[in-house]
C-alpha cells in the first residue's frame, strides 16, 4: 500500500515542502525473516537513515507492532539532500499508515515533523518557524510537532498548531479523538509584551560621557565602532548596553531574526519570538566557519545570529585574520552567501559591528597614569593585526580611557538612562526614514552606498577645506571619506541640523583615531 506524509526541509532561513512517499507490499524473502526490509531513498543523510532504528524502538515502547513487510520510503523530490532527525515522525506516520495499522485518511492535510526517541516520546526540532510557514503558505490545515516547539510554530496565523510530546498523542490528533487544542499565540500581544525586556542600562555607567555620546552616534547611524582602551575602563560593559539605545524591532524584523535563530537551533525554549536586539560575542578563538556560517550542511553563523543586532568581538587583535577577512564582503552587502558543491545558501546578515581592543600587548599604551612597558615597535605591530581594508569599515574609532576614582565612588546614580538616550536616536532614526523612504535596502545613514554619500553629504565651502586637509594630514582612503561624511551626516541629523555644519564634520574627523599618523608610535 502506498502513502504520503508531508514535512519541510529548511534551506537558509526558507524551508521547502517535503513529500514522504511510504510503500509497503510482498513478503520478506526467507533468509530476511530475523531483519527489517527497509530502503530509504531520496538523498537521505546518516540520521535519517538511522532514524529506523529509533522507529522500531519506539513502535515497541508504544505497544505497537509492525508486520515484516518490505518497505520502500522516497523523500521527494530526490534531487535535495535531507538532513537531520526531525523526518522520524513523519516517516513513522507513514509507516504505519501504509501497514493499514491506522488510517491513512487526512495525512494530506498536516505537516508532520520530530524526532523520535527510542521511548516514543519527541524530540524539538530547528527550523520550527521556517516549515510552518511553509505550510501555511501550502495551504495545510495543521502543523503537528514536538511540544517544544508549539509556541514558535504558532505565531503562524491560519495554522492549527498541534504541539504533542509522544508518537502516540500524534496518532491520536490524526485520528481526532486525542483532546489536545491548537496551540493559540497571539502574535502581537507576544510581541508587545515582550518588547525591550533588557537587563542592563546606561545609567549603570559611570562617567564615560564622552563614550555616551559615540555609541548614541552609532546607534543613530547604524554604524560601525571600535573602542580602544586599557583593561578594565569599560568597554565591555558599554557595549553590552548599545541594544538598550537602538531602536526597538519591528514585527517584521523580530520574524526575520527569529526564523534565523530557529534554523541555528539556539532559540530559548519555550520562546515564540525574538524581542529584543540580538547581541552576540563570540569568543577570540572562533572558527572562520563559525563566524560567517559554513560547514557541510551550510548553517548560520555568528554575523547572521547577530542580524538586526549587534555583533561584539572583543580583543579585536586576538582573533584569527582569516575569520576577520572574511567578514569584509558581509559587512558591505549585509547578507553572506555560502557556496558548496551541490548548494548555495544565502543568510542575512546586517548588524552593527561593535569591536574592542587594547592599545598595546601589556595595554597600558597612551594610559593617562600607568607607563607602557612594550617595547619599540610592539604597539605598531599589534595594531597591525587588524588590516586597513578592515579598519576602513569602522566608522566611529573611540579611545577609552579608565573612570577616575571620584565618578566611580560618588553616590549619585547617573541621570541618562538608555531610554533618555532612545528617544534622541528614535529622532534622528525618523530623519533617515524619510530620507530613504524611497530607496529599497537603505535605512540608515551607514547604508548609504557612495553614489548617494556625494548627494546627501554635501559640505560648504570651509567644510571641504577642513576635510582637504584632514584628509591628506592623516592619509586617509576613499573608504574613510565617505566613512567621515556619513557620520557627520548622523551628527546632524541628531543635532537637528539639514546641513552638516563644520562641528559635525569635525567630531566625525575626530573618530578616526587609528588613522592617525604617530598614533601607534
Amino acid at each position: 500500500m502506498l502513502v504520503k506524509t508531508y514535512a519541510g526541509s529548511v534551506h537558509g532561513v526558507d524551508a521547502r515542502t517535503i513529500t514522504i512517499e511510504v510503500n509497503t507490499g510482498g513478503p520478506v524473502a526467507a533468509a530476511q525473516q530475523d531483519k527489517p526490509s527497509f530502503f530509504i531513498v531520496g538523498l537521505p543523510d546518516s540520521a535519517v537513515r538511522e532514524g529506523y532504528s529509533r522507529m522500531e524502538a519506539a513502535f515497541k515502547n508504544s505497544r505497537l507492532h509492525l508486520p515484516r513487510l518490505k518497505t520502500i520510503i522516497n523523500l521527494a523530490p530526490a534531487d535535495i539532500r535531507k538532513e537531520g532527525s526531525s523526518f522520524d515522525l513523519p516517516i513513522a506516520v507513514g509507516i504505519l499508515a501504509a501497514s493499514d495499522i491506522i488510517p491513512a485518511d487526512g495525512l494530506d492535510q498536516y505537516f508532520i515533523m520530530g524526532e523520535l526517541s527510542l521511548d516514543g516520546s519527541l524530540r524539538p526540532i530547528k527550523g520550527a518557524l521556517s516549515i510552518a510557514i511553509q505550510a501555511r503558505k501550502q495551504k495545510f490545515k495543521g502543523f503537528i510537532l514536538p511540544k517544544m516547539n508549539a509556541k514558535e510554530a504558532a505565531i503562524v496565523n491560519d495554522l492549527d498548531v498541534y504541539g504533542v510530546e509522544t508518537l502516540s498523542e500524534a496518532l491520536s490528533v490524526l485520528a481526532g479523538d486525542s483532546g489536545i487544542l491548537p496551540t493559540n499565540v497571539d502574535t502581537r500581544d507576544e510581541f508587545a509584551a515582550n518588547l525591550d525586556n533588557y537587563d542592563v542600562d546606561f545609567n549603570d555607567v559611570r562617567g564615560q560621557e564622552n563614550i555616551k555620546r559615540a555609541l548614541e552616534l552609532a546607534a543613530s547611524g547604524g554604524h560601525n565602532v571600535i573602542l580602544i582602551g586599557p583593561p578594565g575602563a569599560g568597554k565591555t560593559m558599554l557595549a553590552r548596553r548599545l541594544p538598550t539605545i537602538l531602536p526597538p524591532l519591528t514585527l517584521k524584523e523580530a520574524l526575520n531574526t527569529t526564523k534565523i535563530h530557529s534554523v541555528a537551533g539556539v532559540l530559548p525554549r519555550d520562546s515564540a519570538l525574538i524581542t529584543t536586539r540580538p547581541f552576540r560575542a563570540p569568543h577570540h578563538t572562533i572558527s572562520d566557519v563559525a563566524l560567517v556560517g559554513g560547514g557541510s550542511d551550510p548553517m548560520p553563523g555568528e554575523i547572521s545570529l547577530a542580524h538586526n543586532g549587534v555583533l561584539f568581538l572583543d580583543e579585536l587583535p586576538e582573533f584569527k585574520r582569516s575569520a576577520l577577512e572574511v567578514m569584509r564582503q558581509p559587512m558591505e552587502e549585509r547578507r553572506v552567501t555560502i557556496s558548496r558543491a551541490k548548494v548555495s545558501v544565502d543568510y542575512p546578515a546586517s548588524f552593527m559591528l561593535v569591536a574592542s581592543m587594547n592599545p598595546c600587548p601589556c595595554g597600558y599604551y597612551n594610559h593617562p597614569e600607568k607607563d607602557c612597558v612594550c617595547g619599540p615597535g610592539v604597539v605598531k605591530r599589534y595594531v597591525s593585526k587588524i588590516s586597513g581594508p578592515l579598519l576602513d569599515r569602522i566608522d566611529l574609532h573611540v579611545e577609552v580611557t579608565p573612570v577616575s576614582y571620584d565618578e566611580l565612588s560618588s553616590k549619585e546614580r547617573p541621570k541618562i538612562t538608555s531610554t533618555e538616550i532612545r528617544e534622541r536616536v528614535l529622532r534622528a532614526r525618523e530623519v533617515q526614514d524619510e530620507r530613504f523612504k524611497d530607496i529599497k535596502e537603505v535605512y540608515c545613514n551607514a547604508h548609504m552606498p557612495s553614489r548617494m554619500v556625494r548627494e546627501v553629504c554635501q559640505l560648504s565651502d570651509a567644510g571641504i577645506t577642513l576635510l582637504k586637509t584632514a584628509m591628506e594630514k592623516l592619509q586617509l582612503s576613499a573608504r574613510a571619506y565617505d566613512r567621515i561624511l556619513k557620520v557627520a551626516r548622523t551628527a546632524a541629523d541628531l543635532g537637528g541640523s539639514k546641513d552638516i555644519r563644520i562641528e559635525d564634520l569635525a567630531e566625525a574627523i575626530h573618530y578616526r583615531s587609528l588613522d592617525r599618523e604617530g598614533w601607534a608610535g
